[in-house]
Protein backbone atom coordinates (compact mmCIF):
# COMPACT_ATOMS: atom_id res chain seq x y z
CA UNK A 1 0.00 0.00 0.00
CA UNK A 2 1.54 3.38 -0.79
CA UNK A 3 0.23 5.88 2.26
CA UNK A 4 2.41 8.91 1.25
CA UNK A 5 4.27 10.24 -1.30
CA UNK A 6 7.07 13.32 -1.23
CA UNK A 7 8.41 14.69 -4.64
CA UNK A 8 8.56 17.60 -6.83
CA UNK A 9 5.15 18.65 -8.85
CA UNK A 10 5.25 17.78 -11.94
CA UNK A 11 1.86 18.57 -13.68
CA UNK A 12 -1.57 19.52 -12.03
CA UNK A 13 -4.33 19.60 -14.18
CA UNK A 14 -7.81 18.73 -12.62
CA UNK A 15 -8.72 16.19 -11.33
CA UNK A 16 -4.94 14.56 -11.89
CA UNK A 17 -1.74 15.62 -10.68
CA UNK A 18 1.88 13.88 -11.28
CA UNK A 19 4.67 14.09 -8.53
CA UNK A 20 7.60 12.83 -9.51
CA UNK A 21 9.40 10.87 -6.69
CA UNK A 22 13.06 9.68 -7.17
CA UNK A 23 12.73 9.84 -11.00
CA UNK A 24 9.24 7.68 -11.08
CA UNK A 25 6.43 9.85 -12.30
CA UNK A 26 2.98 8.73 -9.92
CA UNK A 27 -0.28 10.25 -11.68
CA UNK A 28 -2.75 10.93 -8.88
CA UNK A 29 -6.69 11.99 -8.95
CA UNK A 30 -7.00 14.36 -6.30
CA UNK A 31 -10.29 16.42 -5.17
CA UNK A 32 -10.17 20.47 -5.71
CA UNK A 33 -9.56 20.65 -2.16
CA UNK A 34 -6.23 19.45 -2.00
CA UNK A 35 -5.57 21.79 -5.85
CA UNK A 36 -5.94 24.79 -3.51
CA UNK A 37 -3.03 23.58 -1.54
CA UNK A 38 -0.60 22.73 -3.58
CA UNK A 39 2.47 24.64 -4.13
CA UNK A 40 3.41 25.76 -7.76
CA UNK A 41 4.85 23.12 -10.14
CA UNK A 42 8.31 22.45 -9.67
CA UNK A 43 8.18 22.53 -5.89
CA UNK A 44 8.52 19.90 -3.65
CA UNK A 45 4.80 18.43 -2.57
CA UNK A 46 4.10 15.84 0.25
CA UNK A 47 0.18 13.54 -0.29
CA UNK A 48 -1.61 11.24 1.50
CA UNK A 49 -2.51 8.56 -1.11
CA UNK A 50 -5.24 5.81 -0.75
CA UNK A 51 -4.62 3.08 -3.51
CA UNK A 52 -7.63 1.36 -5.23
CA UNK A 53 -6.70 -1.75 -6.99
CA UNK A 54 -9.22 -2.81 -9.90
CA UNK A 55 -9.25 -5.74 -12.32
CA UNK A 56 -8.40 -3.31 -14.85
CA UNK A 57 -6.11 -0.47 -12.69
CA UNK A 58 -4.74 0.38 -10.09
CA UNK A 59 -5.74 4.28 -9.06
CA UNK A 60 -3.95 6.36 -6.36
CA UNK A 61 -5.46 9.15 -5.03
CA UNK A 62 -3.76 12.01 -3.47
CA UNK A 63 -4.96 14.21 -0.62
CA UNK A 64 -3.39 17.38 1.11
CA UNK A 65 -4.60 16.15 4.64
CA UNK A 66 -4.54 13.06 6.64
CA UNK A 67 -8.48 14.48 7.45
CA UNK A 68 -8.96 14.30 3.68
CA UNK A 69 -7.71 11.04 3.55
CA UNK A 70 -9.68 9.67 6.62
CA UNK A 71 -12.96 11.34 5.00
CA UNK A 72 -12.39 10.18 1.78
CA UNK A 73 -12.26 6.25 3.25
CA UNK A 74 -15.27 6.51 4.99
CA UNK A 75 -17.07 7.81 1.89
CA UNK A 76 -16.01 4.62 -0.01
CA UNK A 77 -17.69 2.37 2.93
CA UNK A 78 -21.04 4.24 1.83
CA UNK A 79 -23.31 2.17 0.35
CA UNK A 80 -23.18 3.42 -3.59
CA UNK A 81 -20.55 5.56 -3.03
CA UNK A 82 -17.15 4.83 -5.48
CA UNK A 83 -13.97 6.83 -5.72
CA UNK A 84 -15.64 9.09 -8.44
CA UNK A 85 -18.61 10.27 -6.28
CA UNK A 86 -16.13 10.74 -3.22
CA UNK A 87 -13.71 12.97 -5.10
CA UNK A 88 -16.68 15.13 -5.95
CA UNK A 89 -18.36 15.36 -2.32
CA UNK A 90 -14.58 16.43 -1.57
CA UNK A 91 -14.05 18.62 -4.12
CA UNK A 92 -17.47 20.35 -3.11
CA UNK A 93 -17.11 20.59 0.51
CA UNK A 94 -13.94 21.15 2.49
CA UNK A 95 -13.98 18.32 6.04
CA UNK A 96 -15.44 20.94 7.91
CA UNK A 97 -18.25 21.84 5.67
CA UNK A 98 -18.53 17.91 4.90
CA UNK A 99 -18.83 17.32 8.78
CA UNK A 100 -21.13 20.35 9.56
CA UNK A 101 -23.85 18.56 6.90
CA UNK A 102 -23.50 15.28 8.48
CA UNK A 103 -23.89 16.82 12.25
CA UNK A 104 -27.02 19.46 10.70
CA UNK A 105 -28.12 16.75 8.69
CA UNK A 106 -28.17 19.20 5.58
CA UNK A 107 -29.89 17.24 2.72
CA UNK A 108 -30.17 20.18 0.90
CA UNK A 109 -26.39 20.89 0.68
CA UNK A 110 -25.35 17.53 -0.12
CA UNK A 111 -27.38 17.30 -2.75
CA UNK A 112 -25.46 20.22 -4.81
CA UNK A 113 -22.25 17.90 -5.16
CA UNK A 114 -22.77 16.30 -8.61
CA UNK A 115 -23.80 12.50 -8.31
CA UNK A 116 -25.28 12.37 -4.89
CA UNK A 117 -28.93 12.22 -5.29
CA UNK A 118 -31.37 12.59 -2.12
CA UNK A 119 -31.13 9.03 -1.11
CA UNK A 120 -27.51 9.30 -1.31
CA UNK A 121 -27.23 12.14 0.69
CA UNK A 122 -29.61 10.42 3.61
CA UNK A 123 -27.41 7.76 3.42
CA UNK A 124 -24.19 9.79 3.76
CA UNK A 125 -25.62 10.98 6.85
CA UNK A 126 -26.72 7.80 8.45
CA UNK A 127 -23.97 6.45 7.91
CA UNK A 128 -21.04 8.99 8.57
CA UNK A 129 -22.94 10.50 11.70
CA UNK A 130 -20.79 8.50 14.24
CA UNK A 131 -17.62 8.61 11.53
CA UNK A 132 -16.87 11.94 11.01
CA UNK A 133 -16.03 14.41 13.86
CA UNK A 134 -18.38 17.39 14.78
CA UNK A 135 -15.90 19.68 14.65
CA UNK A 136 -13.39 19.62 12.06
CA UNK A 137 -10.78 21.73 12.21
CA UNK A 138 -10.92 25.05 10.36
CA UNK A 139 -7.72 25.75 8.02
CA UNK A 140 -7.00 28.57 6.43
CA UNK A 141 -7.22 28.99 2.86
CA UNK A 142 -4.28 28.61 0.66
CA UNK A 143 -2.43 31.54 -0.88
CA UNK A 144 -3.30 31.66 -4.84
CA UNK A 145 -0.81 29.53 -6.50
CA UNK A 146 1.06 31.04 -9.79
CA UNK A 147 -0.84 31.86 -12.92
CA UNK A 148 -1.67 28.80 -15.05
CA UNK A 149 0.62 28.28 -17.83
CA UNK A 150 -2.01 27.30 -20.53
CA UNK A 151 -5.87 28.81 -20.34
CA UNK A 152 -7.38 28.57 -16.74
CA UNK A 153 -11.00 28.49 -17.91
CA UNK A 154 -10.63 25.87 -20.24
CA UNK A 155 -8.92 24.32 -17.42
CA UNK A 156 -11.49 25.06 -15.12
CA UNK A 157 -14.30 23.81 -17.66
CA UNK A 158 -12.69 20.48 -18.05
CA UNK A 159 -12.13 19.72 -14.58
CA UNK A 160 -15.51 20.44 -13.50
CA UNK A 161 -16.55 18.24 -16.15
CA UNK A 162 -14.05 15.64 -14.84
CA UNK A 163 -15.91 15.75 -10.81
CA UNK A 164 -19.07 14.84 -12.78
CA UNK A 165 -21.07 18.71 -13.71
CA UNK A 166 -22.41 18.43 -17.33
CA UNK A 167 -20.57 20.83 -19.55
CA UNK A 168 -23.68 23.42 -19.81
CA UNK A 169 -23.32 24.00 -16.06
CA UNK A 170 -19.98 23.63 -16.07
CA UNK A 171 -19.81 26.12 -18.84
CA UNK A 172 -22.22 28.54 -17.15
CA UNK A 173 -20.31 28.32 -13.80
CA UNK A 174 -16.97 29.59 -14.50
CA UNK A 175 -18.82 32.08 -17.24
CA UNK A 176 -19.83 34.07 -14.04
CA UNK A 177 -16.01 33.81 -12.43
CA UNK A 178 -14.12 36.73 -13.68
CA UNK A 179 -11.29 34.92 -14.45
CA UNK A 180 -8.23 38.01 -15.53
CA UNK A 181 -5.25 36.85 -14.16
CA UNK A 182 -6.74 34.42 -11.88
CA UNK A 183 -5.68 30.74 -11.66
CA UNK A 184 -7.60 27.48 -12.74
CA UNK A 185 -7.84 26.54 -8.84
CA UNK A 186 -9.26 30.06 -8.27
CA UNK A 187 -11.82 29.88 -10.77
CA UNK A 188 -12.73 26.30 -9.98
CA UNK A 189 -13.23 27.59 -6.18
CA UNK A 190 -15.33 30.36 -6.99
CA UNK A 191 -17.42 28.44 -9.94
CA UNK A 192 -18.18 25.34 -7.15
CA UNK A 193 -19.08 27.93 -4.60
CA UNK A 194 -21.63 29.61 -6.80
CA UNK A 195 -22.80 26.62 -7.74
CA UNK A 196 -23.50 25.64 -3.91
CA UNK A 197 -25.71 28.92 -3.34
Amino acid sequence: MIGRLRGTLVRKEPPVLLVDVGGVGYELEAPMTTFYDLPAVGETVTLHTHLVVREDAHLLYGFAREAQRRQFRALLKVNGVGPRVALAVLSGLSEHELAQCVANEDIARLTQVPGIGRKTAERLIVELRDKLPSEAPVLPAAASSAPAERDPVGEAVSALIALGYKPQEASRAVRGVPNQDVSTEEIIRQALRAMAV
